[in-house]
């Protein structure tokens, strides 16, 4: 399967991001076009949803937090993160596994 929410580069893995903030649970929901959807419990305010958004895609792919970056979408529900040194083929599997492929 191809995941076009994932993007192999020199520094790591890039992951493009729908997120649905103030859910009930954190999960990933599935592709939403070419973003992979995830709802978190955090709302949007002071940055609470952008940290809970980090940690989530941190643990959801066994990296330390401090290896996953918001590169864009800081204020947006579209955000591209970096997971840093992540190997693109375990990534994919990992998300492969969560959207049940």
């Amino acid at each position: 399967m191809s995941l076009p929410c994932l993007r192999q580069t020199d520094a790591g893995v890039e992951v493009f991001l729908y997120i649905q903030p103030r859910s009930s649970h954190n999960k990933v929901v599935g592709l939403q076009g070419e973003e992979l959807k995830v709802a978190l419990t955090a709302p949007p305010v002071d940055g609470a949803a952008n940290k809970a958004c980090c940690l989530f895609v941190a643990k959801l792919c066994s990296l330390p937090r401090s290896y996953v970056k918001i590169i864009s979408g800081e204020t947006s529900r579209h955000k591209r993160l970096l997971l840093e040194d992540a190997d693109f083929l375990e990534v994919t599997r990992l998300v492969e596994d969560f959207l049940g492929g």
